[in-house]
């Protein structure tokens, strides 16, 4: 009779020991493309990456802590599978930690900022490929977007908080604050809220950051909204960057449908500067892109995708760079760019 009260005491600790034991997922995404890219009187074939998702690997885990409450983390590194490097911070894309329970999450580490994912949710090519809406943003003189990727896309040391699922009818949002800690573009404060029930989904959101090392603090601030109409999805957002008196504004609408096993895609986004010298607020920029998936299961995907964007006032946008290879774009260059690929999730 001892000995089974011992085994059952035993089985009950290590029944409770499994109880609380973390759950751990493996991801991953593969995409890989041919392109063809011409900038101005520039031309080159490519083999590229993140025609439709960015490639990337990464681990994620949640552990119940009892009483509603529970722990998580997300590690997710950049792959470049084309040639199998991984350059800059490891694990670039997403290094958080999180305490989630009934009053919202508390996440910390490196993340996307707020008023990025607002833009490339609302991007029928979720800012990837030849047609991202990404291509429209430029910055102060002598600024590019590259320098400047932390932390308009991803930022460092970021303390957040987000609202718990199923508020309101369907309110969510988060605030974010990255205080820089004395290093050059990494400072960002700002949030998003927005509202999404049924087919209907709209958000804004506002940031603080910095984007010149010891300039001033520009605001950034967007707002975009999507409804998807079953047989079709409209998507826009509209975006403006403002550094004392220089500003930048970009957009995005778009169009995507279903047919059979193909998703169809168009945008037409637009950018356009204004506030300072004339040679900076003649700057313009029109882009159009079309696309096509075709999903051969939930996982696979092959895609095809034309972009072709107009530049006036001097504007240098292209749709992707030429690798190994200078110059990039002349002033007023037209850029047009067609890419054909596969993409494997896993």
């Amino acid at each position: 009779m001892k000995k089974s009260l011992l085994a059952l005491a035993v089985l009950g600790a290590f029944a409770g020991a499994a109880s609380a034991q973390s759950s751990v997922t493996l991801f991953g995404v593969l995409d890989v493309n041919a392109r063809y890219v011409k900038n101005g009187d520039y031309s080159q074939y490519q083999m590229n990456s993140d025609g439709i998702n960015s490639s990337r690997l990464g681990f994620r885990g949640t552990e119940d802590l009892g009483g509603g409450l529970s722990a998580g983390f997300w590690i997710e590194g950049g792959l470049t599978p084309q040639n199998g490097n991984v350059n800059g911070q490891t694990w670039r894309r997403r290094e958080t930690v999180s305490l989630m329970g009934n009053w919202g999450e508390v996440r910390l580490g490196r993340d996307y900022t707020a008023t990025f994912w607002n833009t490339t949710i609302f991007d029928v090519f979720g800012t990837n490929g030849v047609g991202s809406s990404g291509n429209m943003y430029f910055l102060a003189p002598g600024v590019s977007t590259a320098t400047a990727a932390d932390p308009l896309v991803r930022g460092n040391d970021i303390f957040a908080y987000f609202l718990p699922s199923g508020i309101a009818g369907g309110l969510y949002g988060q605030v974010q604050f990255a205080p820089g800690m004395n290093t050059p573009l990494q400072y960002y404060a700002g949030g998003r809220l927005g509202y999404a029930a049924g087919p209907f989904n709209v958000a804004g959101a506002w940031a603080r950051t910095q984007i010149v090392p010891g300039g001033t603090k520009p605001t950034i601030w967007n707002f975009g909204g999507s409804w998807d109409f079953k047989f079709m999805q409209l998507m826009a957002y509209y975006q403006e960057i403002k550094s004392d008196n220089l500003t930048q504004e970009n957009g995005s609408v778009g169009v995507q449908g279903p047919i059979g096993l193909w998703t169809w895609k168009a945008t037409y986004d637009w950018s356009n500067k204004g506030g300072g010298p004339s040679t900076w607020n003649s700057q313009k920029s029109n882009q159009l892109a079309l696309g096509g998936q075709y999903d051969l299961s939930k996982r696979t995907a092959l895609y095809a995708t034309y972009a072709g964007i107009n530049n006036k006032g001097g504007a240098t946008n292209t749709v992707g760079g030429l690798q190994n290879f200078n110059p990039q774009q002349k002033p007023n260059g037209d850029s047009t760019g067609f890419e054909v690929g596969v993409r494997h999730s896993f």
